[in-house]
């Protein structure tokens, strides 16, 4: 009698499932792949590429993750080709040369290069390339930043920071700049209140 009970139940609850179709308990919505690592309280800022001319050239913008800060890049009117991108340690944009930016964000005394190295400066960024249109994006994670404002490492920290397009590639190994040529453009970092 209670194998023929058991029965029973288990043929109504497998009727149920077949009647009610194969979504049934499923989303409709497509998972996010990012869900993981993004965070919808997290921490963002933002920074405006100027030329040295002070013209407006596009926008960086920042968003703190659980691997490290998600960094979103858009330019355009920038010459076309391989760009080198770095943060540097100064929130300060001065044209036309943007010396006011400083030096490598390096807050761990760390050498230059991201090539074969699990120990470069913070501020060591992957390149943007610029198609024959002027126009050039990126979107990627840096490890090793922050946006919490009293971490060392992190892009409000002290004078703040700033992120800057260099003229040319970054060989990524030669210390201190990567033989990445004159600074083109220059955003400061700020953070969203």
């Amino acid at each position: 009698m209670k194998r023929l009970l058991a029965s029973l139940v288990v043929a109504g609850l497998v009727a149920s499932a077949c009647a009610s179709g194969p979504n049934v308990g499923k989303s409709s919505a497509t998972p996010n792949p990012d869900s993981y690592i993004e965070s919808p309280s997290a921490p963002i800022a933002n920074a405006g590429f100027i030329d040295k001319d002070g013209r407006i050239l596009g926008t960086a913008s920042f968003r703190e993750t659980r691997l490290g800060v998600r960094i979103e890049v858009n330019v355009r009117d920038v010459l076309p080709g391989k760009h080198a991108m770095h943060v540097h340690a100064v929130g300060r944009c001065d044209p036309p040369e943007f010396t006011t930016a400083g030096a490598h964000f390096n807050p761990n005394g760390a050498k230059h290069g991201l090539a074969g190295s699990t120990h470069a400066h913070a501020g060591d960024l992957p390149h943007v390339v610029v198609g024959s249109d002027g126009r050039g994006s990126v979107s990627f994670v840096a490890p090793h930043l922050s946006l919490n404002r009293a971490a060392s490492n992190g892009l409000a920290f002290g004078q703040g920071t700033a992120i800057v397009i260099h003229a040319s590639s970054d060989d990524e190994k030669t210390d201190p700049s990567g033989n990445s040529g004159a600074r083109v453009a220059c955003g400061v970092i700020r953070m969203n209140p």
